[in-house]
């Protein structure tokens, strides 16, 4: 059998483990969700939410991951024979959010092909019909879906080092070039400086019981938490790995990537005078006419930055669909005792027919839907809302509760060549914190409270 791979530097760690946790929730998630919910307010709640439940769920998932070194599944099982379904559930839950995840992805690729050929220029109304047509167009989206699965395969069945390890190396500093580039021609433009104002100066009238779940949600859905990638990447770690400092060198790459996406979106936004709450549909609908109009006394700089923004979109969203498929990739290839290439196909098979369901549930075969949801939908709703929170909140009163508490201080301690000044705290966050705050999103998830 072929040997498992590792990292090979410090800062190859943190660059792949980053990039399993910045993508499209950063660029494009993060963005609407503060829109919607207030601005700076939101983003205080969502540090605070960082803090209490990102990082304290983050090392349990690298504890787990790092003390068994193998996939998901047989990492929970050599813990705990009974433990193996949250594992199980994990790879599961990541292969159908690569599914879904590679439609949109896939949308980001047909808009950078788009703004290079000079498609996106219009008004409002154009570019909604041009998403519209294109979304529900029998075969190009699942074209690009397919390609978009292909491309991160080729990344994904050269190893951990050859392949996850070098081209997170060059995309995440790439990424965050890019994010610089846009953000400086962002905040140049005139009234500028309300969208900052909208970021950085809260109002905590505005702070309500669901800003504070969906802060919560967010800090969660962001730091990729129950998708069984944090644990899969950890076994690749060396055993000299400081797993609570990796942990909060990644929520500060994530949340700095966060932000810059706000300065990125708002300040354009605010300078041409469309609201912030514009949701979902932001990125694909409003910004393309965002930026025409924001940088239209230069045309020219619009269509660069048009370009930029969706090459950093198709960037974003490849670091997070390589950590996807690393986890289905390791589970099959050691669970089946197969080739780590034929493990790949086993995963880009599976996932490319969900996504081909997905992408035509769009809009082109109506009859793909579920309780009045398209496919996609369904796979979205079934992931981040029920599988996501589940599997976090299990792994946390696994490790909180039934893990031997050495064990759980040798990992956090790297055997005691560490000091465990915060090991107590971050105990009781695991046992008692997280989950409490993960039931509070998975209850309000379904209107109980």
């Amino acid at each position: 059998m072929e040997k498992r791979g590792s990292f090979h530097t410090k800062i190859g760690v943190i660059l792949a483990t980053a990039g399993s946790a910045v993508g499209l929730g950063n660029i494009w998630r993060f963005p609407y969700m503060t829109g919607q919910d207030g601005g700076a307010a939101f983003i205080l709640l969502y540090f605070v939410c960082v803090l209490m439940l990102g990082i304290p769920g983050m090392i349990s998932e690298f504890i787990i991951g790092r003390h068994s070194g193998a996939n998901a599944a047989r990492s929970y099982r050599n813990m705990a024979g009974f433990a193996a379904p949250i594992g199980y559930m994990g790879v599961l839950t990541s292969m159908i959010i690569l599914g879904f995840y590679a439609v949109v992805a896939g949308w980001c690729l047909q808009y950078l092909f788009a703004s290079v050929i000079g498609q996106l220029n219009g008004d409002a109304r154009y570019v909604q019909q041009y998403f519209a047509d294109f979304s529900s167009h029998p075969i190009k989206p699942v074209l690009w879906t397919i390609a978009f699965i292909l491309l991160t395969h080729l990344v994904v069945v050269r190893g951990v080092r050859n392949g996850i390890e070098k081209a997170s190396n060059l995309l995440m500093p790439t990424l965050f070039v890019l994010l610089i580039v846009i953000v400086i021609a962002s905040c140049s433009l005139p009234g500028a400086m309300r969208g900052v104002d909208f970021l950085f100066k809260p109002d905590f009238t505005k702070v309500t019981r669901s800003v504070m779940l969906d802060a919560l949600g967010q800090a969660f859905f962001s730091l990729s938490l129950g998708t069984a990638c944090l644990c899969t990447y950890a076994s690749y770690f060396s055993r000299q790995t400081n797993l609570a400092r990796s942990a909060i060198q990644i929520a500060l790459i994530d949340s700095a990537i966060a932000i810059l996406a706000g300065l990125m979106i708002f300040p354009a936004a605010f300078s041409v005078g469309v609201t912030p709450d514009a949701g979902p549909s932001l990125i694909f609908i409003t910004l393309p006419n965002v930026f025409q109009q924001a940088f239209s006394a230069v045309p020219a700089v619009g269509y660069v930055i048009g370009i930029l923004f969706y090459a950093l979109l198709s960037l974003a969203a490849l670091t997070s669909t390589i950590s996807m498929h690393e986890i289905g990739t390791a589970f099959f290839f050691e669970e089946l005792h197969v080739t780590r290439r034929q493990g790949a196909w086993i995963e880009t098979a599976a996932c490319c027919v969900i996504g081909i369901f997905c992408a035509l549930s769009c809009g082109a075969v109506d009859s793909l839907s579920l309780f009045g949801r398209s496919f996609l939908d369904c796979c979205d709703y079934l992931t981040a809302q029920i599988l996501l929170p589940l599997g976090s909140f299990l792994t946390c009163l696994f490790l909180g509760w039934y893990v031997p508490k050495q064990v759980v201080r040798d990992e956090f301690t790297n055997w005691g060549t560490l000091r465990s000044t915060f090991f107590g705290l971050y105990l009781f966050a695991v046992r008692f914190v997280c989950p409490l705050g993960i039931l509070a999103v998975f209850l309000h998830q379904f209107g109980v409270i």
